[in-house]
């Protein structure tokens, strides 16, 4: 089994900047993928961006250009960069680890309110 810790969520400003953390309790070099989704109320669960092992990476047309998923092997941890924040990216967000077997976190809220 594998944890997943997500941290960093909050209230912030339109316009302003978030950088999320998801701390897993195994390598996250293991995972064929490592994933944020989001879920805000009454919404069903929707793909933010994914990081593949060797790096690759992909984004839902919302966030592209905003948002930066990166990792760090070393520390099993990885990181969603929000930059310019709208209200529309208010949502709980979720890390993913895609393997034999997919885990998820607990989640961390982010709110965009002015």
């Amino acid at each position: 089994q594998v944890q997943l810790v997500e941290s960093g969520g909050g209230l912030v400003q339109p316009g302003g900047s978030l950088r999320l953390s998801c701390a897993a309790s195994t390598s996250i070099f293991s995972a064929n993928a490592m994933g944020w989704f989001r879920q805000a109320p009454g919404k069903e669960r929707d793909l933010v961006a994914t990081i593949t092992r060797g790096g690759s990476t992909n984004y839902a047309d919302s966030v592209k250009g905003r948002f930066t998923i990166s990792k760090d092997n070393a520390k099993n941890t990885v990181y969603l960069q929000m930059n310019s924040l709208k209200p529309e990216d208010t949502a709980v967000y979720y890390c993913r680890y895609y393997g034999v077997y997919d885990y998820w976190g607990q989640g961390t809220q982010v709110t965009v309110s002015s």
